[in-house]
């Protein structure tokens, strides 16, 4: 085999279409583009979310309350998964990623009041419920907001 004699495997390439190169091509003249209108001109086109005039999705629907675009959402656990936890462990954000109850933490963790807790913990998060804290603390352990 020599290197004049390679050539790439057939239907792995194919040539690609001239447009505007004469009518025998199939695309000269108007190039695929059709006859005349907003689409054939260059340049043409309408821009993300044009509905052709009618009022846009976007602007028909009603807006309320406002929305921080900058807000860091929390993940959401129950305390019910602080029994997976040896008693006296201090759990944080990188011993929840470590027993795989969480998968990926971006922004922080903050602990709800569903189920109960039966082991003595120190648990570090962003943020507790009020019935989390309580729950936390009831059965020995200590809710610290890091």
């Amino acid at each position: 085999m020599y290197i004049h004699e390679l050539s790439p495997v057939p239907g792995s390439t194919h040539v690609d279409k001239r447009k505007g190169r004469g009518h025998a091509t199939g695309n000269g003249k108007t190039a695929g583009r059709g006859h005349k209108g907003q689409k054939a001109r260059s340049g043409g086109g309408t821009r993300i979310g044009f509905e052709g005039g009618q009022m846009p999705l976007a602007r028909r629907i009603p807006k309320r309350g406002f929305n921080n675009i900058f807000a860091k959402p929390l993940d959401a656990l129950n305390v019910s998964v602080l029994n997976k936890f040896e008693d006296g462990a201090v759990v944080d954000k990188q011993a929840l990623l470590d027993a795989g109850v969480l998968s990926d933490c971006k922004y922080g963790v903050k602990f709800l009041g569903n189920g109960e807790v039966t082991k003595k913990l120190t648990v570090k998060a962003a943020a507790f419920s009020a019935t989390a804290k309580e729950k936390i603390e009831a059965a020995g352990g200590k809710a610290e907001v890091v």
